[in-house]
């Protein structure tokens, strides 16, 4: 029985992903073209490291990666000074509230970026527990944010179903032993997910009671 569900912030709940990629674009003064969504969407959902690298190995040598982050960093909140939700994320937590569900999160991003963007949408309040990079010492597709998660939440990994949008983050639920369902964003919506249990275009595609009743009917 499904006792809970899990969601990923970054690119699950608010669409910081593409933002980041046009902020990328931006500062690099180039086309889309030059740096192939594809390419880029591999680096997403773990730690931002390997990112930053394959940013800077596109510079050039012309920027470090310590002023590549702060340049980012800036464009990228300016980017998302009036964030909304992915469509369905309202509608989704709404449901499992009035459902009894209990609802978690868990991140690869540090608290402080994930709770100032759910105060903006008015959403953190929903969430019973938070598990960031903050609080781990590896972060996705590592599992130890979801197993985080779920014992904070005293429930058994059986009975949650994670959200998440992309390999990395599917990869680390299904290693957590939870149900996964994927829900990718525009910039990881072409990469193989291979680790998954249901795919939705967005959360407006399937109310969540019937994708619980869904996965719930699956073997696993």
């Amino acid at each position: 029985m499904i006792k809970a569900i899990i969601c990923d912030f970054d690119g699950l709940i608010i669409d910081t992903e593409f933002a980041l990629y046009e902020a990328f674009c931006e500062l690099l003064k180039i086309e889309s073209s030059e740096l192939p969504i594809d390419e880029y969407a591999h680096y997403i959902g773990t730690d931002s490291t390997a990112l930053y690298n394959f940013i800077v190995n596109k510079t050039n040598g012309i920027m470090t990666k310590e002023e590549i982050i702060e340049k980012s960093h800036t464009l990228h909140k300016e980017k998302l000074e009036f964030p909304i939700p992915r469509d369905g994320v309202d509608e989704y937590l709404k449901e499992a509230k009035s459902r009894g569900l209990k609802i978690g999160l868990a991140s690869s991003s540090n608290r402080e970026w994930v709770t100032y963007f759910l105060e903006k949408v008015n959403l953190l309040d929903y969430f019973d527990v938070i598990q960031t990079r903050d609080d781990v010492e590896k972060v996705k597709p590592d599992p130890t944010l979801y197993k985080n998660v779920i014992n904070l939440l005293g429930i058994e990994p059986s009975e949650a179903i994670a959200f998440e949008d992309s390999v990395n983050g599917s990869k680390a639920a299904i290693a957590a032993g939870l149900k996964c369902v994927i829900v990718p964003n525009k910039v990881t919506e072409n990469l193989e997910f291979k680790s998954f249990h249901l795919r939705l275009n967005s959360m407006k595609e399937k109310e969540l009671y019937k994708v619980i009743e869904k996965i719930e009917t699956l073997k696993i």
